[in-house]
């Protein structure tokens, strides 16, 4: 009876505190194998859109491109497969590559040597694979992304060749040094065993207590990853508790003989008490009557309780409160494109998380300065923050890319004139690429580290001499600096997206999709307000003779030409477009016949006059028909003036290329010559090709 409640007591002690422990590294695994898979998406989107440039240039210049991009270290190496040979950037990592489209073949291979995103060009004989090695440094990444240890997995956890290597991991050599992320090699082992009995998702527990989640491969990951988290507290600690509990029972079953006589009616009363904690009710309190033996316990009883009350309450708050934080930012990255609200709801999440009094987000530019975004509980105007990088406090966070929390009179660094005041700060950088374009095609090292920094100011709700951020802080925001680069890489994707959706990869011009909707706009706007909008269509004579002859490289060099002279020639108001091969459409807003024609002789003028080069040495002359159409004068809508621009494009072919007509006119009022060729109709000079 004597030893019952302090038993109770320390059970329950040891089982709320482990439940409340397993529950967070719970949740932090889930939210570290989010960020890896995150992570290793972003380096798929990366690896898909070089690809996709590369692709896009001409075939001869595609390998110089591809080496400019490892250069800026957007990829490790780019291997390129088409008719005339294969061509890989140099320094390149060797074969297998996981290809970011598919799971891999993991029977053949028992790992991979870097993460590849591959495309097959129209013509199905050019392919183009862009790689990022597979290596400690993405290790690192994936680990610093994520904030728990990370494993590369062999394929499928197959057993490797029996010369001493892990089973399921990379081989021994890419342990020794240790992996990245581990303390010790028993410890990546047990990891790598655990995880290799897993599926896709699965999550276990290795024989030290360390969680374990397997991650792939599945279709559009190809590698096998383990993402683990150390088990907190460590077994040792239960081991010692029990046997402090084991020689504290032994000591007052001794001593239960002689105090059962005085104590009973006290002990009855703290072993009632005791059991109503172990059910869950931690406002129990028990009565003090002395300040003997038996008047301690009960003021030491009640002191637990209150601190135990205060614990949990607080871990359940705190938790409550971040899973409402990381739902609200979920839904924000869900919902919205809009980087300054994305950010905006990042720095009021971590702010409330951690307790911090203010905060700011900065973004680096290209001229090496940070930038503020937002600001929160600061009094500044954020859009006048500038801070260079490598100066002051957040500007060296952004140069070397290592997170710093402390007090600036203790700790350091000077602020820089533009960065708020602080007492404490904690501060962490954004991950990012490393090198950036001066802009002359050169480049230079511009964030070895981070693309921005995410700082907190002045903790609250603690005194002056205690008012500094812990490491828990500095985890927690992390995990939102993690998410705020993720916004950020994706906000750009999605920007970059869009603007190739409406233009000509190869000319730079507005596409076919772009023109319908900006017809139909401007057609309605001239018809609302009575203006006058003019449409010209072109098409450049004999192209496919010039395709048969030079190749298609040459006829992609003089669109590209072509599309440059249209842009010299119009004003900054009209809008050229490519509708599709050799053809070309330019909308002239407020401008009449009269300005629609001037524009038609000058564009033929400036093509004829002036060859194109196609190839080294070689030139062709080039001529352009086209056809000119007014609203409201020949159409009365945006695809009734194509027609009839069409039409008059139509007649200049049949007049014999290299001039221009005008809808439903022959242009007999002009009575001139566009640089020779008469404005009124005349035979073909050729019997094929437009």
């Amino acid at each position: 009876m004597v030893l019952g409640p302090v038993l109770i007591g320390a059970v329950f002690v040891g089982t709320t505190v482990t439940k409340v422990g397993q529950d967070r590294v719970a949740e932090r695994l889930d939210h570290a194998a989010n960020a890896v898979r995150t992570s290793l998406g972003a380096l798929c989107g990366q690896l898909l859109t070089v690809v996709d440039a590369v692709a896009a240039a001409p075939q001869d210049q595609r390998l110089a491109l591809a080496g400019q991009f490892v250069a800026r270290g957007l990829t490790s190496g780019i291997h390129i497969d088409q008719t005339s040979g294969e061509e890989t950037t140099a320094a390149a990592p060797p074969p297998p590559w996981a290809d970011c489209a598919g799971p891999g073949d993991f029977e053949m291979v028992t790992g991979f040597e870097a993460l590849a995103a591959r495309v097959v060009l129209p013509d199905g004989q050019t392919s183009i694979s862009a790689a990022i090695t597979v290596d400690d440094d993405l290790v690192r990444r994936l680990s610093g992304a994520s904030g728990a240890e990370v494993t590369l997995l062999a394929g499928l956890g197959k057993p490797l060749p029996d010369n001493g290597e892990v089973v399921g991991m990379r081989p021994v050599a890419a342990l020794d040094p240790l992996p990245p992320t581990h303390s010790t090699l028993d410890n990546a082992i047990a990891v790598a065993e655990v995880a290799t009995s897993l599926a896709d998702g699965g999550a276990g527990r290795t024989a030290d207590g360390d969680l374990v989640r397997r991650l792939g491969p599945v279709p559009g990951e190809p590698l096998a990853v383990a993402v683990s988290l150390r088990a907190d507290p460590p077994r040792e600690t239960y081991l010692l508790l029990i046997l402090v509990v084991l020689i504290t029972a032994l000591t007052a079953v001794v001593a239960a003989w002689w105090l059962a006589r005085t104590a009973t009616s006290p002990l009855v009363g703290l072993a009632a008490a005791a059991d109503r904690v172990a059910a869950g009710d931690l406002q129990t309190r028990v009565t003090v009557r002395s300040s003997d033996e038996i008047g301690r316990l009960a003021t030491a009883f009640n002191h637990m309780t209150r601190e135990l009350d205060t614990y949990v309450t607080a871990l359940t708050a705190s938790r409550d409160q971040l899973r409402g934080h990381l739902g609200v930012l979920g839904d924000t990255l869900s919902s919205t494109h809009d980087l300054d609200r994305i950010l905006q709801v990042i720095l009021q999440t971590a702010r409330h998380a951690t307790g911090a009094s203010g905060g700011v987000v900065l973004l680096a530019e290209p001229n090496g300065e940070l930038v503020g975004k937002c600001a929160e509980g600061l009094r500044i105007d954020v859009s006048q923050v500038r801070v260079p990088i490598g100066q002051g406090l957040t500007g060296s966070v952004a140069a070397t890319g290592v997170p710093r929390l402390g007090r600036i009179e203790r700790d350091g660094p000077r602020l820089d004139a533009g960065e708020p005041e602080c007492r404490t700060y904690m501060v962490v950088p954004f991950s990012a690429p490393g090198l950036t374009s001066l802009g002359d095609g050169g480049m230079r090292p511009a964030l070895p580290a981070a693309r921005g920094v995410l700082a907190l100011y002045d903790r609250l709700g603690r005194s002056s001499d205690c008012d500094e951020f812990d490491d828990q802080d500095l985890m927690t925001l992390r995990t939102f600096a993690g998410q705020a680069a993720v916004a950020v890489d994706n906000v750009r994707v999605h920007e970059e997206a869009q603007r190739l959706s409406v233009t000509d990869s190869l000319t730079g011009l507005f596409n076919y999709r772009s023109l319908r909707e900006t017809l139909r706009r401007e057609a309605d706007r001239a018809g609302r307000f009575g203006r006058k909008l003019s449409v010209l269509a072109l098409d450049l004579d004999h192209f496919k003779e010039i395709n048969d002859r030079y190749g298609h490289a040459a006829g992609d060099a003089v669109l590209t030409e072509f599309a440059l002279r249209i842009k010299y020639e119009i004003r900054d108001v009209d809008v050229a477009f490519r509708q599709g091969g050799e053809e070309f459409v330019i909308l002239l807003p407020e401008t009449d016949d009269i300005g629609g024609i001037a524009v038609a002789e000058r564009l033929c003028t400036a093509i004829r006059d002036t060859p194109i080069t196609v190839l080294e040495g070689i030139t062709v002359s080039v001529t352009v028909s086209i056809g000119v159409a007014v609203l409201p004068d020949h159409g009365q809508g945006g695809a009734a003036l194509l027609r009839a621009a069409d039409e008059a494009l139509y007649a200049a072919k049949t007049a014999g290329r290299d001039t221009f007509r005008v809808a439903g006119d022959a242009l007999c009022a002009i009575g001139n010559t566009v640089g020779g060729a008469s404005s009124s109709p005349q035979a073909p000079r050729q019997a094929q090709g437009r």
